[in-house]
């Protein structure tokens, strides 16, 4: 078992072993979940960057979608078999 204390931030560390036990990285984003029985839960966050698509580039993504005269006939004569 490690003990740590709280600063006088509020701030909490986390033993190196625990983390290296854990595989957590510095800079990990953590989510903390306080129980009722007064433990209190560390998780790592899935984090994932968002991207925000312009009128514009829904436009290009939507045109590269599209499929080639080509490729909408050899659709049709599969889905017709």
């Amino acid at each position: 078992m490690n003990i740590t204390r709280i600063g006088k931030k509020g701030q909490v560390s986390i033993p190196k072993g625990v983390l290296d036990r854990l595989g957590i990285e510095p800079e990990t984003i953590l989510l903390v979940e306080a129980n009722d029985d007064g433990s209190i839960v560390l998780r790592p966050a899935g984090v994932y960057p968002v991207e925000l698509y312009s009128d514009v580039r829904v436009s290009e993504l939507l045109e590269e979608d599209r499929l080639t005269d080509e490729e909408a006939r050899r659709l049709r004569a599969v889905l017709d078999e």
